[in-house]
């Protein structure tokens, strides 16, 4: 049986006015989330106490409700989970968005009316990860990555699989959803928790070959602008796509209201429906002023690096009105650019003057008056510094009170319609005996009957016209009437009270079979509970396991260090995988093993980099991805799942372990000390490998710092390739340098420039068994290397104290240590 394949419009809610608002504008479904377990802990969310009236008001008024559980679960919150997942199930909640596997592996049973949407916290980039998902989730919903393009989306057989659901308005990530790791990096808050910092829409320099490169007024390199891919609707209903999602738990129901609405006309339009009316400039621009970083269509309409990130600005903007030509102490004017709709201004409408690159003495104000071609401001109450106000100044429309007001009006006004059942009547009787009603609704069929027997009628008859109009009366029921089949047998009269009578009693019995049968298709309540989904533990080894340290290198160089020092297991992390066939050469006659990294994402057609890997003939392949867990699970070498995976609970541990016949993971770096020391008193530790010294990959990303502002082209294809030629950091506000680096696919990593450590810990993690410690290497020569894995490996035989090793560790690194995301 193939999917229900029918376009859904789902709409944000982060609290009731915007769930009002999503239901006024003609949204089909909301998502929305709860004080713990969703990805935006920012928004007013709904409470437990909310969701049983949540539900029953969409249910209402026929609009579905989805429940964003959509970030990773530490082994402390397994059992509240569990709880929210049965309280779900129990309040009618008709699917749930979730990241975490161990948690969709609870809700597969704790909440199997529930459906389960894979979220785009998955990082679902290609038809192979999601076969991989399918084989342990029955899946209703995938949604993608956001940096995929349409044509990358065609290659999802729609008959084939899982519904798609596909970002079309809203902020756009710079970073691959679930594979952020900056907020936890640099201020313990984690993206995937919920948490984000935002530090994306932060200013940075550029610094090539250890020097500064003037950037002028483009100092925002991360921030990309928002989605607006109206134009692409056509295209993504022809690619299959179920789901048109619109982002922003976080804005206002005016910006719900005006974003809803206008993907209302363009779906309806793209499936030839009927529509409210025509789309017009006036959409277009509400679709800017009510939240705009700038529009572009994404990633959906194919590569252009430019395109999606000028650099400019990262915070709102609005429309671009145009450049001041005059100003004076109060007023200014303004030439708008040639060819371009531009907004009208009236009094009231907010604007902000563009200070290009002193960001720090931007300044807004609100329109006083207009007169002419004059543009006039008050002057005390505008607080503007005219010293700073010059031709050549760029202006932006950033309010339109006006506009606002409508919106507002709109949704708080709009008569929300209920959605009805059908309620098919027969009616059947004769002179003598009671009339009879039989009401159908799909399977469920109840009868009543009149207290009075039918009486010959004289001169007026009961006819099907007075049936329909008194047993039609269905007022504030959850039925609208259907058809209405006569079988009366010759002419009969009855008192109307009696119809009245006899539509009440059939209500009443309806109301009272339909919620028995809703009842009885509630799946029964499961008495298992979070921890029968635990793993089976061994014997705990406690200190009685040597230590084993493994390395990751990136260069040759450090691939000789970590030769020299007779490390047993090498991760092998290069930019050029070609590369990799001289890595295997060079320890073909070492007694160290040499697992391959995968890249960290492999999108639609790009399979034959795995290909590529495997025919390098390694010893194993370290698994960064669903699409590799996927290739690979059959193949006979050794298989370890990296941090990327996202393990941060023992069920999600023996998920991805048991899909992938994985020989161990890699703790996920979202985990503190506290959090690491749980997973593995309820994961077996021969499971886990923790990454013990590392930079932290900051931003993994499809942008390409390299090829947006240090080459004149669009992609790969005309950049020149800065990156194979330079050495390039960012520098943020602190002043701390950060590695940037591209892969195979032209992916940029940003690493933290301050190393992290876990050695002050590794007592207590040896106590828990684990064995295998890792240090990830990133720009070291070979000598740096060579000190830096020697200083690890006294420090694991014993030679050394933590403490003497943290004295040594800052000599070692240009940038400085840190306890890190573990502290």
């Amino acid at each position: 049986m193939q999917p229900d394949l029918t376009p859904e419009l789902l709409s944000p809610a982060g609290n009731w006015d915007c769930a009002r608002a999503a239901i006024a504008a003609g949204a089909d479904a909301i998502y929305f989330g709860l004080p713990a377990f969703n990805a935006r802990l920012r928004a007013d969310n709904f409470t437990q106490d909310d969701l049983p009236e949540l539900m029953a008001f969409l249910h209402k008024h026929g609009v579905k409700g989805f429940l964003t559980m959509n970030t990773l679960i530490f082994t402390s919150e397994l059992e509240a989970a569990a709880d929210q997942l049965r309280l779900a199930q129990k309040c009618g909640v008709d699917a749930f968005i979730i990241q975490d596997m161990g948690l969709a592996k609870m809700a597969v049973e704790l909440a199997p009316d529930v459906e389960i949407h894979a979220s785009t916290q998955m990082t679902i980039t290609s038809p192979e990860g999601l076969k991989l998902v399918e084989s342990i989730l029955p899946l209703k919903r995938a949604v993608l990555a956001r940096e995929l393009s349409v044509k990358e989306i065609e290659k999802f057989e729609k008959s084939e699989h899982t519904p798609l659901e596909v970002f079309v308005h809203g902020a756009l990530c710079v970073a691959y959803s679930g594979q952020c790791l900056t907020s936890e990096s640099l201020g313990q808050r984690s993206a995937n928790r919920g948490e984000c910092a935002q530090a994306c829409r932060m200013p940075y320099e550029l610094i090539v070959d250890g020097e500064v490169k003037e950037m002028g007024e483009h100092r925002y390199l991360l921030s990309p602008q928002d989605l607006a891919a109206v134009d692409l609707v056509p295209d993504l209903v022809k690619a299959g796509v179920k789901s048109f999602k619109i982002e922003g738990r976080l804005k206002s129901p005016e910006y719900v209201t005006a974003v809803t609405r206008v993907y209302r006309k363009a779906l309806d339009e793209a499936m030839g429906l009927p529509t409210r009316e025509p789309m017009t400039l006036e959409d277009r621009y509400a679709l800017e002023m009510t939240f705009s970083r700038g529009l572009t269509n994404g990633w959906l309409g194919g590569t252009n690096h430019p395109y999606l990130t000028h650099g400019r600005f990262g915070k709102k903007r609005g429309p671009l009105l145009g450049t001041v030509t005059e100003a004076q102490n109060g007023w200014i004017r303004l030439d708008t650019p040639p060819d371009e709709q531009v907004p009208a201004l009236k009094a009231g409408d907010g604007i902000v003057f563009d200070a290009g690159e002193n960001r720090d003495l931007e300044q807004g104000a609100s329109i006083w008056k207009i007169e002419k071609d004059r543009i006039i401001f008050h002057r005390e109450m505008s607080s503007i510094n005219w010293d700073r106000i010059r031709p050549g100044i760029t202006l932006y429309k950033t309010a339109d009170p006006a506009l606002e007001r409508d919106l507002r009006k709109f949704w708080q006004k709009a008569k929300l319609v209920e959605k009805k059942t059908a309620l098919n009547l027969t009616v059947t009787g004769e002179v003598g005996q009671p009339l009879s009603v039989t009401g159908t609704l799909g399977s469920l069929t109840v009868s009543a009957q009149t207290e009075t027997a039918l009486e010959k009628s004289e001169n007026k008859p009961l006819s099907t016209e007075t049936l329909i109009a008194k047993l039609g009366r269905l007022g504030n029921t959850p039925f609208e009437l259907g058809a209405v089949d006569n079988q009366l047998v010759g002419d009969c009269h009855l008192p109307l009270s009696q119809l009245n009578q006899v539509r009440r009693d059939l209500v009443e019995k309806l109301e009272a079979a339909s919620l028995s049968d809703s009842a009885e298709a509630t799946s029964p309540v499961t008495t298992r509970t979070f921890a029968d989904f635990l793993p089976q533990l061994t014997e705990n080894a406690e200190e009685r396991v040597t230590p084993h340290l493994t390395i990751l290198c990136r260069t040759m160089d450090q691939l000789r260090a970590a030769l020299s020092c007779k490390i047993e297991t090498i991760y092998c992390d290069f930019e050029d995988p070609r590369r990799y066939r001289d890595a295997v050469d060079l320890a073909k006659d070492s007694a160290s093993k040499i697992i391959l990294a995968t890249p960290r994402i492999i999108k639609s057609g790009e399979v034959g980099y795995l290909k590529h890997i495997a025919g390098m003939n390694p010893d194993g392949v370290l698994i960064r991805n669903l699409a590799a867990l996927d290739y690979y699970r059959d193949n006979s070498f050794e298989r370890i799942g990296d941090f990327s995976l996202n393990v941060a609970n023992p069920i999600s541990a023996q998920t991805l372990k048991e899909a992938g016949k994985l020989d161990r993971l890699t703790i996920s770096y979202d985990l503190n000390i506290g959090q690491v020391l749980d997973l593995l008193e309820k994961t077996p530790p021969e499971w886990m490998e923790l990454t013990l010294h590392q930079h932290m990959p900051l931003f993994h990303m499809e942008h390409c710092v390299f090829c947006t502002f240090m080459s004149s082209g669009t992609t790969y294809k005309d950049c020149g390739r800065p990156c194979e030629k330079h050495t390039v950091h960012l520098r943020d506000r602190v002043g701390q340098l950060h590695r940037l680096t591209a892969d195979v696919g032209c992916r940029n990593t940003l690493f933290n420039g301050r190393a992290q450590t876990g050695a002050s810990y590794f007592h207590r993690l040896r106590r828990t068994g684990l064995q295998f410690y890792r240090i990830e290497l990133l720009d070291q020569d070979e000598v740096a290397s060579r000190d830096l894995i020697d200083e690890y490996q006294r420090f694991l035989r014993g030679e050394q104290s933590s403490t003497q090793l943290l004295e040594t560790l800052p000599v070692l690194s240009k940038l400085g240590v840190t306890e890190g995301t573990l502290a």
